[in-house]
């Protein structure tokens, strides 16, 4: 059985906010999660950063549950940019990286980012003074 790894934003209605829709998730479809990222409250739409693994099967009928149950799916991705024309190449984002996303080429002193590596922490987007990188959820 194929085995996949993929990094998933998962949008919550104000309805299942409450629910234990995640630990469906490991209990019923054998998926292991990695969260990234979360932000919930009570009275509003929540939000999370996933990166899910398991068997391509085991994925696919998981990823069919949070849709029947309402959950909104984006691939991760698609939603980390930055900005070319804002971006200065001041290296800032490169020291706060944890992932190493960012990466100086040593001959052009220009800051290259490599999205596949970006776990959508949010740390460059507050160390970014012309505000050049942008999570799209």
């Amino acid at each position: 059985m194929a085995t996949v790894s993929k990094r998933i934003v998962l949008h919550f209605p104000k309805r299942l906010v409450d629910r234990p829709i995640v630990y469906r998730l490991v209990k019923d479809y054998n998926l292991e999660f990695n969260m990234l990222k979360a932000s919930f409250t009570q009275e509003e739409e929540g939000l999370m950063v996933l990166e899910i693994k398991g068997d391509q099967k085991d994925y696919d009928k998981g990823i069919k549950y949070l849709t029947k149950s309402g959950v909104r799916i984006q691939a991760l991705s698609q939603d980390v940019t930055r900005n070319e024309e804002r971006c200065t190449h001041c290296g800032a984002c490169v020291t706060v990286c944890p992932t190493g996303a960012f990466e100086v080429e040593p001959s052009t002193r220009q800051v290259n980012f490599y999205n596949e590596k970006c776990l959508a922490c949010g740390l460059c987007i507050k160390a970014c003074p012309p505000r050049a990188m942008e999570l799209h959820f």
